[in-house]
């Protein structure tokens, strides 16, 4: 009896994580679930404190403002507006004897008056990654990095539908609408012009960035003052394909051993984001038309989640729409290197200009996935954006 069941501990060590392997990837293929494990928006930090209360993450009182969106389909999106540092400090008494917490009507408000009524205003508008809300983690530090010390920018920040307080369920067609909804308000409700407003996506939010501009600068014609994108990747099934958690769980990697599988799997993917697709397309559409396009991709090294090696195929779909498809890879990163400057171990900048059309990738020794957005890449990423390296720019 003993010898039997001594022969089953291996059995039950091997079968229980196989057993429960299967059945994630057979849950996997159920649109509701995988959405559920691609956006995590169910997992959050809102019984940690009150949103409405931004003070809470090191802001002055009222330099940030609560309110809701509305999008096209009528969806509720939870918001912040933060002023910069700086602006609030010259308004500091008017507005912080306004009344604070979530604004019903962020039009009525002193905050929203310094925005609209500024000629040169600028806008940064954040779009986060997956799970949770949009106080999690390092978004805070990330918000206080681009609008504290001598910040003259602005920045609006929401949760997409589903996360957070905000109404709805997460989809590819519906996160796209969302990013809509809040670029129809800065230049519609706020008065802010696409040419003085930079997009800046972290991991899902590179996504949601690229959707976007597809949607806002292919088809209507807006040329942003720039768009900035962190630890961002090609697309979601290329992506998952070589995925592991923190760098070292795989998820679908084991199923390389299976191609057919794999492919099977890869097919079943409801919302693809095809983010290397958009930028060839968008870039080839702006030269076109002979706009103006200011496209950054800055990653870590060191980002366990999504690797840099992303970032070298965004770069080369955006390149693809300037140059054309043409080229092949040896050719290709010849050319890169002649645009390379290299400023260290694991850390390069890479520059492809034509025209008004400029696609930099920087990649940076150290930061992570997260870290990564409080470091001086982002921030001097957003000030090229917005033509501090030229004089020319709006």
């Amino acid at each position: 009896m003993t010898n039997v069941a001594s022969s089953l501990v291996p059995i039950l060590v091997l079968g229980l994580p196989l057993g429960l392997y299967t059945l994630f990837l057979s849950l996997s293929t159920i649109p509701y679930f995988q959405r559920n494990f691609l956006y995590a928006h169910k997992i959050h930090t809102l019984w940690w404190g009150n949103i409405n209360e931004p003070e809470q993450w090191g802001f002055a009182k009222n330099q940030v403002t609560p309110f809701y969106l509305t999008t096209a389909d009528n969806q509720t999106l939870y918001a912040w507006h933060i002023l910069p540092l700086p602006l609030y400090v010259q308004h500091e008494d008017k507005l912080s004897s306004q009344p604070s917490g979530f604004c019903h009507d962020i039009t009525a408000t002193e905050n929203f008056r310094l925005l609209r009524d500024d000629p040169t205003a600028k806008l940064i508008i954040s779009f986060h990654g997956n799970a949770a809300q949009l106080t999690q983690g390092r978004r805070p530090p990330h918000y206080h990095t681009l609008t504290s010390l001598h910040s003259p920018y602005h920045l609006l920040t929401l949760d997409y539908r589903g996360f957070g307080l905000s109404s709805g369920t997460p989809t590819e067609r519906g996160l796209i609408l969302d990013a809509a909804a809040a670029l129809r308000w800065a230049v519609d409700t706020a008065g802010v012009p696409p040419s003085r407003i930079v997009l800046v996506g972290h991991s899902l939010g590179t996504a949601v960035a690229a959707a976007a501009s597809e949607l806002l600068t292919l088809h209507e014609g807006w040329d942003f003052a720039g768009v900035v994108l962190v630890a961002g990747f090609s697309s979601l099934p290329e992506m998952l394909s070589g995925y592991a958690i923190a760098g070292w769980l795989p998820v679908l990697r084991p199923l390389t051993w299976w191609p057919w599988l794999s492919n099977k799997l890869m097919a079943r993917v409801v919302d693809t984001w095809d983010s290397a697709g958009r930028w060839r397309d968008v870039v080839r559409a702006v030269k076109e038309r002979r706009g103006r396009l200011r496209l950054s991709l800055v990653h870590a090294k060191d980002d366990w989640d999504i690797p840099s090696h992303e970032s070298d195929k965004l770069f080369r779909a955006a390149v693809e729409g300037l140059v054309g498809g043409g080229m092949g890879e040896e050719q290709f990163e010849a050319e890169k290197r002649k645009r390379m400057v290299i400023k260290g171990k694991n850390s390069f900048t890479a520059t492809w200009k034509e025209g008004d059309i400029v696609v930099k990738q920087e990649l940076f020794p150290h930061g992570g996935h997260n870290g990564v957005l409080t470091h001086t890449p982002v921030l001097m990423a957003v000030m090229r954006s917005f033509g501090l390296d030229d004089q020319s720019a709006p």
